[in-house]
C-alpha cells in the first residue's frame, strides 16, 4: 500500500483560505474541500482560493502537495468540470472524489491519484470494482450521504453507535479497499465534542485494519493520532513476539499459554509499523 498521509487525515473547506495553512500544520494531510463543505454560490471563489495560495510567500507557504488532498464534486457535474480546470493548474495531484459510484469514473481522472468517496448504496455496491481501478489508491467510506441516499435519516442510534447498514457499509469499503491492495479510510466523528467516543471509535478503526481516518475539527486530530499510536506496552509486546518467533524457528507455537501462529505474527509487525520502529 504505497498511499500513506499518516492517521489524521483533516477536512477544510476551500473557501476558507485563512485555514489552510493551520489545518495542514495540525494535521497529517490537509483534504482541501470543494463539495459539501462549500455553497454552491462559493465554489467558484473556494477554486480561486486554491489557486491564490499558489507562490505564496515564505511567511504563509503554499501546501506541500504530498500531503494536500482536493475533494473535488462528483463525476458527471458542472462543479467536477470546473474543479478538474482548477486542478489542472495546480501542483495538486492527489484527489478525493465525492460520491464515487462505478469503476468507469475514474477514467475521467486519468493522471490523478484518486480516494475513492464511496458514500452513495451505488458506491458502496461497486466498492471492489472501483478500489481495483489502477489510479485508485485509497477507498474512504460515508455515513450520512450513504443513509440519505437510502432515504434514511441518520447512521446513528440513539446510543451513538452505527446502524446495520452503516457497519455493513464500513466493513465492505474496508474489505474491498484490502481485497486490491489499497489503504482505507474511517469516516469523519460529527460529534465534534464527544472525544471519548471518537477514540473508541477510532481504536476500532485501527483494529479493524483502516489506514487512517478522516478528521472535521482539529481538536479531533490529537485524539485520532493517539489511537492510532501503540503504546510502549503494546511496542514491547510486539517485539517479544517476533523475538520468540524467530527463536522457535517453527510455523506454530506457545508464548505465555496463548497459541502463536503467521496471523499473529503479522498483528505484531502491524503494531510495529504504527509506532515507526
Amino acid at each position: 500500500m504505497s498511499f500513506l498521509m499518516g492517521p489524521a487525515l483533516l477536512f477544510c473547506p476551500a473557501d476558507r483560505p485563512e485555514r489552510f495553512q493551520k489545518a495542514a500544520q495540525r494535521a497529517d494531510a490537509v483534504i482541501l474541500d470543494l463539495e459539501d463543505a462549500v455553497a454552491p454560490a462559493d465554489k467558484q471563489r473556494a477554486r480561486g482560493a486554491i489557486l491564490a495560495q499558489l507562490g505564496a510567500t515564505e511567511g504563509d507557504p503554499e501546501l506541500d502537495p504530498s500531503r494536500t488532498i482536493v475533494r473535488i464534486n462528483p463525476v458527471g457535474t458542472d462543479e467536477f468540470e470546473k474543479d478538474l480546470h482548477c486542478l489542472a493548474h495546480t501542483p495538486y495531484r492527489t484527489v478525493m472524489l465525492a460520491k464515487a459510484e462505478n469503476a468507469g469514473q475514474l477514467a475521467a481522472l486519468d493522471g490523478y491519484n484518486v480516494v475513492a468517496l464511496c458514500e452513495t448504496a451505488a458506491g458502496i455496491v461497486n466498492a471492489a470494482a472501483i478500489a481495483a481501478e489502477p489510479n485508485v489508491v485509497a477507498l474512504m467510506w460515508g455515513a450520512e450521504d450513504l443513509l440519505a441516499s437510502l432515504g434514511g435519516t441518520s447512521s446513528r442510534k440513539p446510543d451513538g453507535g452505527y446502524r446495520a447498514v452503516a457497519l455493513h457499509a464500513r466493513s465492505a469499503v474496508l474489505l474491498a479497499a484490502g481485497a486490491a491492495g489499497k489503504q482505507a479510510i474511517d469516516s469523519v466523528y460529527v460529534d465534534i465534542p464527544d472525544l471519548d467516543g471518537l477514540a473508541a471509535e477510532t481504536a476500532d478503526a485501527v483494529a479493524s485494519g483502516f489506514g487512517s481516518k478522516a478528521c472535521i475539527h482539529p481538536k479531533q486530530v490529537a485524539v485520532v493520532r493517539g489511537a492510532y499510536a501503540p503504546s510502549e506496552t503494546d511496542v514491547l509486546a510486539a517485539r517479544e513476539l517476533l523475538a520468540a518467533a524467530a527463536s522457535a524457528g517453527t510455523g506454530v507455537f506457545q508464548l505465555n499459554g496463548k497459541m502463536i501462529d503467521g496471523p499473529i505474527l503479522k498483528h505484531a509487525e502491524a503494531t510495529l509499523r504504527r509506532a515507526g520502529v
